[in-house]
């Protein structure tokens, strides 16, 4: 009966008797797999993993070197005071001194800070969170990387740096970091040789001794010809007043003696 209607579709006859219609197969589908994927030898799985790069692990965590991010905060009425009075520390002081701040018990603390006052040298202590921002922004910036973990300034208005640097020997725990010495970044050992230098009056009469006695050589040297002038005109004038006063039988007086040579 489909095979009718076909018929009729395609040609509008019908099928002759004894006909029968074309079978074809049709396939659907993929084609079979025919090739597979062929196994690695064995000597060459060991020399693959044997030859395998492996990157090197980095000595420093990355997220180690990554700064943590500043908290956005507002600026506080104690954040404002405490960056005046670090401006005014490194203003009015001529010498500014790092050290570590180790642990210490009150008592030394306070002993240490009353031995540093004796020679007018005082004791400040800021926070790294205000003091590097100011530090930054200052011609002071050169001394950042002495200010790691905790640390405490010794700063007076005329460099004593032979008293503090005394005093901090008889205090090892408490390392001195480095400074600065009228605007001049200073190491450890530049304060060291710094309080081995003379004092400032004895430089100064040192000084002043020298052009003392520079000044008398030449006012020695500036008077030797004039006096030397001197006195050979006092001599020639002696000579003509004893010719003048002896008078020879003839009654001629004496030729006057030749002037000499200077």
């Amino acid at each position: 009966m489909a095979a009718a209607v076909a018929g009729i579709l395609q040609g509008g006859l019908l099928p002759q008797a004894g006909w029968l219609p074309t079978l074809q197969t049709v396939r659907y589908g993929s084609k079979a797999v025919t090739r597979h994927r062929r196994v690695m030898h064995f000597e060459r799985q060991k020399l693959m993993a044997v030859t395998e790069y492996i990157p090197p692990k980095p000595a420093v965590n990355p997220g180690c070197l990554t700064p943590p991010p500043k908290p956005s905060q507002e600026e506080t009425g104690l954040i404002r005071l405490l960056r005046r009075e670090i401006a005014a520390v490194f203003q009015d002081n001529r010498m500014i001194a790092v050290c570590q701040n180790v642990a210490m018990s009150a008592e030394d603390k306070l002993l240490l800070r009353h031995r540093l006052r004796k020679h007018d040298i005082l004791v400040k202590v800021f926070p790294n969170q205000v003091l590097k921002p100011f530090l930054e922004d200052s011609k002071y910036q050169n001394l950042l990387p002495l200010f790691v973990g905790h640390n405490l300034l010794l700063v007076s208005e005329e460099p004593k740096v032979k008293e503090m640097v005394r005093i901090l020997k008889s205090v090892p725990f408490m390392p001195l970091l480095g400074g600065c010495i009228d605007d001049t970044i200073l190491s450890r050992q530049g304060f060291i040789d710094y309080s081995k230098l003379p004092s400032l009056a004895l430089v100064q009469g040192e000084l002043v001794g020298g052009i003392t006695l520079l000044m008398a050589q030449i006012h020695s040297l500036l008077q030797h010809q004039p006096l030397q002038l001197s006195a050979l005109l006092d001599q020639y004038v002696r000579q003509q007043h004893d010719g003048d006063s002896i008078v020879p039988a003839s009654g001629q007086p004496n030729p006057p003696n030749p002037v000499p040579d200077s």
